[in-house]
C-alpha cells in the first residue's frame, strides 16, 4: 500500500516473499567396485524468506526524488539429503534448518527529464544494502534402519547466512501516455558472501533487462483500445560457484522472456488494473551433468490505484 502524506512525500507499506526454497527430486547411481548395489540420495528443500518494510519518498525537487525501504526480513529454511542403499543398509539423513531473523534496506533516486511536450527520459539507480543475517542453524546427520533412529554430529551456528550488496541503473523513455520504453542493469555482489559460514561459493551475478507497455489511448471508448500490451526480455548469468572435479565452474545462465495484458476493470475506471503475464525461462548449465530447466510461468496481479482519503473542494 502506498500512499501521499504531503505534496512532495510519498509513504509505502508492505508484506511480501523475499526468497523461496521448493525442490524434491531423486537421483540414483551405482556404487563404485560394486556391480549390483546402488544408492540413491533424495535432496529436499522448503521454507522461504518474508519481509515486512515500510518507505518514504521525497521529491526534491519537481524532477528529482529520492526514497529509502526499511524491512524486518525472517523465516525458516530447510534443506534435506536422504542416502539410501539398494541392498538395504541404515538409511543417513543430513538436515540442516536455518531461521532467519534480521533487517534489510534499500534506497532510490530518481530523476525525470521532459525533452519536448510529448517525451520525457526517467534515469533511476538503486542500492540494496548487504550484510551478515542474524540467524541460527542446525546441522546434523540421523542414521536409521527404518525403526529406530540416532543423531550424530549435531551442531548449532550463528550467523553463517548472508545477502549482498545490490546495485541497479534503469533508464526509460516514455512517449506521451502511450508507450514506455524501459532497460535496467542490477548487479548483485555475491562474492564473499556468507553460505554455511564459508565464503567462497559464490560469484557476482549480473542481470539486463528490457521491457515495452503500449497503450493506443488512455481515454478510448473502445475497451481494448484502454489495454496495456506488455512485453518484455531479460539475461543473467548464475550466482553460484559449483565444485567439479576439485575445480569451481560456473552455475547456469538464465534467460527469459514475457509478454501480458493490463486489463481495466471497469469502463471508466482506468486506476484499477488487472495484469496477466506469461513467461518463459530458460536455465543453461555450464557443465553437462547438471539440470537444465525451462519453466512456464503465469503471473496474475491486481493493482488498486485510486483517489482514497482525498478531501472534495465541492461537496
Amino acid at each position: 500500500m502506498q500512499f501521499r502524506l504531503h505534496p512532495r512525500l510519498g509513504m509505502t507499506i508492505g508484506y511480501t516473499p523475499f526468497s523461496t526454497v521448493g525442490y524434491n527430486f531423486t537421483r540414483t547411481k551405482a556404487i563404485e567396485n560394486s556391480s549390483d548395489v546402488t544408492i540413491s540420495n533424495n535432496f529436499y528443500g522448503d521454507g522461504g524468506l518474508q519481509q515486512i518494510f515500510g518507505g518514504l519518498g521525497f521529491k526534491i525537487f519537481d524532477h528529482l526524488s529520492i526514497g529509502a525501504n526499511i524491512g524486518y526480513l525472517y523465516g525458516k529454511l530447510k534443506y534435506q539429503t536422504t542416502a539410501t542403499l539398494s541392498n538395504g543398509g541404515d538409511q543417513t539423513i543430513t538436515y540442516n534448518t536455518v531461521s532467519i531473523s534480521s533487517y534489510h534496506a534499500s534506497f532510490g533516486l530518481q530523476y525525470t527529464q521532459p525533452i519536448n511536450k510529448g517525451n520525457e527520459i526517467t534515469l533511476g539507480l538503486t542500492y540494496s544494502l548487504g550484510h551478515v543475517l542474524n540467524g541460527h542453524d542446525t546441522q546434523g546427520t540421523q542414521i536409521t534402519n527404518g525403526t529406530n533412529y540416532s543423531v550424530v554430529n549435531e551442531q548449532q551456528i550463528n550467523d553463517s547466512y548472508g545477502i549482498p550488496h545490490i546495485y541497479g541503473a534503469g533508464v526509460a523513455w516514455k512517449h506521451k501516455k502511450n508507450l514506455t520504453i524501459e532497460a535496467d542493469y542490477t548487479l548483485q555482489q555475491w562474492s564473499g558472501v556468507k553460505y554455511n559460514n564459508q565464503t567462497n561459493l559464490y560469484q557476482d551475478r549480473s542481470k539486463v533487462a528490457v521491457g515495452a507497455e503500449f497503450l493506443p489511448k488512455e481515454y478510448g471508448r473502445n475497451y481494448f483500445s484502454r489495454v496495456r500490451y506488455r512485453v518484455g526480455a531479460y539475461y543473467a548469468n548464475s550466482n553460484l560457484q559449483i565444485p567439479v572435479a576439485q575445480n569451481m565452474v560456473e552455475g547456469p545462465k538464465e534467460y527469459g522472456v514475457s509478454f501480458g495484458f493490463g486489463l481495466p476493470l471497469k469502463l471508466y475506471q482506468r486506476n484499477t488494473v488487472l495484469s496477466i503475464t506469461g513467461q518463459y525461462i530458460h536455465a543453461k548449465p555450464s557443465v553437462s551433468d547438471m539440470l537444465s530447466e525451462n519453466r512456464l510461468v503465469l503471473k496474475i496481479g491486481l493493482t488498486f490505484n485510486e483517489h482514497w482519503f482525498m478531501k472534495w473542494r465541492v461537496n
